[in-house]
């Protein structure tokens, strides 16, 4: 992160921002062709879970590259100023690396979907 001074590393303002958002994008790729995509999430145990169509553009890239980033955003907010070119941004975000996994199993289905204290899908 180029500005330090703004980095949020505790791991409970981290799951703060994460429980207080209601959309989570996910990125992905297929080759160099980038995707990105809006999705409502649930968060527990340090994981995002995602519900989604079992079948789509999504599905066929994620089962060929499960690596993922994802971005998280609250409290967002435009700074205005007389100066067009000194307009800024407030906001708190989480951005993160990781791998897609696939939830197999009813049971295991409904309880991810299901379990989550902080969010409801």
């Amino acid at each position: 992160m180029r500005r330090k001074d703004k980095e949020i590393s505790d791991l409970s303002a981290i799951e703060a921002i994460i429980n207080k958002a209601t959309v989570c994008r996910l990125a992905m790729a297929n080759g160099d062709k980038p995707y990105l995509v809006p999705m409502s999430f649930g968060y527990q145990d340090h994981s995002l879970y995602f519900h989604g169509a079992l079948k789509g553009q999504k599905i066929d890239m994620l089962k060929k590259n499960p690596t993922v980033c994802f971005e998280i955003d609250v409290s967002v907010e435009a700074v205005s100023n007389d100066d067009a070119c000194a307009w800024s941004m407030q906001f708190q975000s989480v951005i993160g690396f990781g791998k897609a996994a696939f939830v197999e199993g009813l049971e295991a289905k409904r309880q991810s979907l299901y379990s989550h204290d902080a969010k409801t899908l």
